[in-house]
C-alpha cells in the first residue's frame, strides 16, 4: 500500500461520514479523530521524505539505485529543487570562481562534493523474524542477533541489508 492508496482510503471514509452529525454518534467522533491522526502521520512522513530529498538531492539524482526509489512527483521535485539550487549558487557566488571550480559534483583530489546520507546514524529497527547470523557493528566488537518482535537502536549501516531483505523494518 502506498501513499496514494492511503490518501484515497482517507477520502472514502471522509465521504462516508461527512453527512452524519458527530453530536449524535460517538463512533463517528472516534472515526474522525482517527482520520485526523492518519492525516497527521501521512503529512509527517511526506515532510520527512521531502527534507531528505532537499538535503541529498544531488546524491539521489546521480545514483540510479536511489533515483529508482523515488516516486514520479518526488523525482520531479528533486530535479526542480536541484535546478533552483544550482541557479541560486551560480548567481550568488559560483560565477565568481574559475570555471574549473564551478561544478557542484566535483570529485577532484579523490573527494566527492556530493553529500551522501550518513549511514552511521542511529535508527530504530523492529525485527520481523529471527535471524541466525549475528549483526556486526563495524568499528566495534559489538554484535547481536535479531529476534522477532525485538526493537533495537543501532547504526543504519549494520542493519541496512536486513531491512532490505525484509528481516526487519524501520520504525
Amino acid at each position: 500500500m502506498d501513499i496514494d492508496d492511503i490518501l484515497a482510503e482517507i477520502e472514502v471514509v471522509e465521504e462516508q461520514v461527512g453527512t452524519v452529525d458527530p453530536k449524535t454518534n460517538f463512533r463517528l467522533i472516534i472515526i474522525q479523530t482517527e482520520l485526523e491522526r492518519f492525516k497527521f502521520l501521512v503529512r509527517s512522513y511526506l515532510r520527512a521524505r521531502m527534507a531528505k530529498i532537499d538535503k541529498h538531492a544531488l546524491y539521489m539524482l546521480s545514483n540510479p539505485s536511489q533515483t529508482a526509489r523515488l516516486s514520479a512527483p518526488e523525482l520531479q521535485y528533486a530535479n526542480s529543487h536541484q535546478v533552483l539550487l544550482e541557479a541560486h549558487y551560480r548567481s550568488s557566488f559560483l560565477s565568481q570562481f574559475p570555471a574549473s571550480l564551478q561544478r557542484l559534483d566535483d570529485t577532484a583530489g579523490g573527494i566527492s562534493m556530493i553529500e551522501q546520507p550518513d549511514t552511521d546514524t542511529a535508527v530504530f529497527v523492529r525485527a520481523l523474524r529471527d535471524v541466525e547470523e549475528p549483526v556486526v557493528i563495524n568499528g566495534t566488537d559489538t554484535n547481536f542477533e535479531l529476534r522477532r518482535g525485538d526493537v533495537y537502536v543501532v547504526r543504519w549501516s549494520a542493519v541496512r541489508d536486513h531491512v532490505m531483505n525484509g528481516d526487519a523494518e524501520l520504525i
